[in-house]
Formats: C-alpha cells, structure tokens, sequence
C-alpha cells in the first residue's frame, strides 16, 4: 500500500549501511483459523476469562495519548489473534526490495490514513482488506491500545481484534514478503526470560526474536504494550484455553 512504509519498524542495525537514529527519539514512548459466530462469545466459568472481559481490560488501559504536534501523520494498524494450536497474532514482513528503508522488517497488517477514511478504525478496516484480503466480517473487534510515534513522523493508533477466517491470507508480494504467524507464548516467553515485564526497556534492548527474524522497533513496542496489558492472563492456562474454545471448531 503506498505510504504504508510509515509505521513499520525503523532501520534495522543487522542491515548494512543501516543507522540506529532513533534512540533519543523515541525513549519516552510509550490464526489461517476459524472462529464461532459472535454469538457465542459469552462467558464460560470453567475459563476463567471471556470476551467482554478482554474488552474491559482494554477499555479501562491508560492508553499512550497520540501526540500534539502536527508534524506527525496518522496511521493506523491491526494486532490480530486468532488460534491454531494455540494462540498466535498475525504479522507481515516488508518486502526485499533493494533501497528500500523497511526492508525485511517485520510490522503489523495496516498503513496510512486515506481523506475518506471516517475514522481511524474505518481505515484499519480498509487496510486489511486491501492488503491483506481479510474483511471485516472476518474480526471481532475487541478495542484501541492507543498511540505509538515513529522517527518518521507517523503517529499509529493499534487496533486489537480475534481474526475469523477460513480462507488464506492474500498480499501483494511487491510490498510483502511473507505473512508471519507468531505464537504469542514465545513473545511472552521472551518477555519474561529478558525481564521485559514492569518495565519500558531501551529501544537497543527490547527485541523479540522468531525463527529468522528479530522484531524490534515500533512493532516491539507495540508488542512490549499488549504482552503487559494482559500479563496476568498469559501467565493462566485459561487464557489459552478459552482462545481455543472461542476461535477453534
């Protein structure tokens, strides 16, 4: 998606000729699946959590506040969960292009903000759709997790929705090399094993690795925020359990 590039990670050191600028900028920043009709995502006693619950949990966060300072352009992305065997989120990464500065970076599905877009989410929607093939009848939106800045001057509001689907992801390989499914036990996994929990770590220090990539950046941070969000429910086994009742069969 043209302009799309603005909330993705920014340069990545393991990149040659690649500088880590951003340091100074950004240090007091803040499933393929198939899911049950809306209907049924009520509370279950034997899980110990639900729907609505996560919704609350989300409603009642102190949100990063976006910031005040019209040099920033607005963009938009969605942290989609959605179960397999577990609980994953759904991620791209940018496409191998020589020059370009997000090359290989891994980021979430989503990018700029279109004059006709009613409203952030409205352009969310659009953007997965466009990029990713995914319609909105395909998520059950669950909130905003607020505002996260870039040293490219965009300003991402993440949206967290369950993704049904039954279809495979489509993208556009020009822009996207791969999707990525990321199981969400090996993000908390490093969260906690690098004591990322309770604290903001410097942007040198908070990585989160998968097989042959390392998140890092604004995706990282965006990660960072959700994993503490619902700490408490990741380290339960109902967490994982209710996904599975809710997104699976």
């Amino acid at each position: 998606m043209p302009g799309s590039e603005g909330y993705c990670n920014i340069p990545n050191p393991d990149i040659p000729g690649k500088n880590k600028t951003e340091k100074d900028v950004i240090s007091n920043m803040q499933f393929t699946a198939r899911m049950k009709p809306p209907s049924q995502f009520k509370h279950d006693g034997t899980m110990g959590i639900d729907i609505d619950e996560l919704k609350e949990i989300i409603s009642n966060d102190p949100s990063p506040e976006p910031p005040n300072d019209r040099r920033y352009k607005p963009a938009c992305v969605f942290l989609l969960i959605f179960y397999l065997e577990e609980p994953y989120i759904l991620a791209i990464q940018k496409a191998d292009s020589e020059g370009y500065p997000w090359r290989n970076q891994v980021a979430l599905p989503g990018g700029h903000l279109d004059a006709e877009d009613a409203s952030p989410l409205a352009g969310a929607f659009r953007e997965l759709e466009e990029e990713m093939s995914i319609s909105r009848d395909q998520v059950e939106f669950l909130g905003s997790m607020g505002h996260f800045q870039t040293i490219n001057n965009r300003d991402i509001e993440v949206f967290i929705g369950l993704w049904r689907a039954a279809e495979p992801v489509r993208h556009d390989p020009a822009e996207i090399s791969r999707i990525l499914k990321i199981p969400i036990r090996v993000l908390v996994q490093t969260h906690n094993t690098q004591n990322f929990h309770g604290r903001i770590p410097d942007i040198d220090e908070l990585r989160y690795p998968f097989e042959d990539v390392v998140i890092w950046g604004a995706t990282a941070r965006i990660l960072h925020h959700f994993i503490e969000l619902f700490h408490p429910q990741f380290e339960t086994s109902g967490w994982a359990r209710v996904l599975a009742s809710k997104l699976s069969g």
